[in-house]
């Protein structure tokens, strides 16, 4: 294919050179401004509301993990979508929840997608899933500054990794610091009483339905807490997105199988409002 780099219909140069098989890094030395964290904004008072999504939960299981997310996007004390997915494979065998700005967000995990599939085709093979999680820590340390004006983007991503033979949990802070969790994680703003849910409750003998059921109840408690988060809407019929990554790659529950989940979780509130008890040893 012949290069032109003065653009008038076939690919520059750029392109069509050996390079990194970072598409990031492809991207921040020819095309910088169309990253995310690359951009600045206008200069005005006080912070700038935009849509945020909360809460994102995850749970391992013997056969996998679950990663699941509330429904609702605020702006301000504002509800601004109630149906927001926040929870997207970003591979065969990975998948990934934001909390935070929903804009960004959205537009992180188009990028990492890509990044994803880039190497993939670019070396002729996957990256493990800890060069995953590195790869994603990198992306949210370039938007650091944005982070630090109030449009932050703070991921949970998951996997199946083939050579442990588990499912895994990665947790990030706005810095792009990076942490494995065991056993279950939450972000957003009511994650604090998620992860009270999923203290009590978890279990390393879980079975997927088991560990559906489990973010499910967390997130419901989250709900009850946290005015950002949306609990199940049986009126609506909006419900948690739930997905599991195993050995089998990545899938989302059904819409029916998580509507008997949400309304078996409802009605059993209405007998213990504040949910199911563990024991007390």
């Amino acid at each position: 294919m012949e290069a032109n780099p003065r653009g008038i219909g076939r690919l520059p140069a750029a392109f069509l050179r050996a390079g990194s098989s970072s598409f990031t890094e492809f991207l921040s030395e020819h095309r910088p401004e169309l990253l995310p964290g690359a951009r600045s904004l206008p200069a005005g008072p006080g912070r700038i509301e935009a849509p945020h999504g909360t809460t994102i939960v995850a749970a391992t299981f013997p056969g996998g993990v679950v990663l699941a997310a509330d429904r609702r996007s605020t702006m301000g004390n504002v509800i601004a979508r109630r149906d927001a997915v926040k929870v997207h494979p970003a591979d065969e065998f990975s998948a990934v929840g934001f909390a935070g700005t929903a804009g960004f967000s959205i537009e992180m995990v188009k990028l990492f997608q890509l990044e994803l599939e880039h190497f993939e085709k670019v070396e002729g093979t996957t990256l493990s899933l800890e060069g995953k999680a590195n790869r994603l820590s990198t992306m949210i340390r370039s938007h650091l500054e944005l982070a630090m004006q109030g449009l932050a983007v703070v991921p949970i991503f998951v996997g199946w990794d083939v050579d442990r033979d588990r499912g895994r949990i990665f947790s990030y802070d706005v810095t792009g610091g990076r942490s494995e969790e065991h056993g279950f994680a939450g972000v957003g703003s009511g994650s604090v009483y998620a992860r009270g849910a999923l203290k009590k409750l978890y279990r390393d003998d879980l079975t997927e339905r088991d560990a559906a059921t489990l973010v499910v109840q967390a997130l419901y408690d989250a709900a009850d807490e946290d005015s950002a988060t949306g609990g199940p809407d049986a009126t609506r019929k909006i419900w948690p997105v739930v997905t599991v990554t195993g050995p089998e790659g990545f899938r989302q529950l059904p819409e029916d199988d998580t509507a008997e989940i949400a309304r078996a979780v409802i009605d059993a509130r209405l007998e213990l409002p504040d949910g199911p008890r563990a024991a007390l040893m």
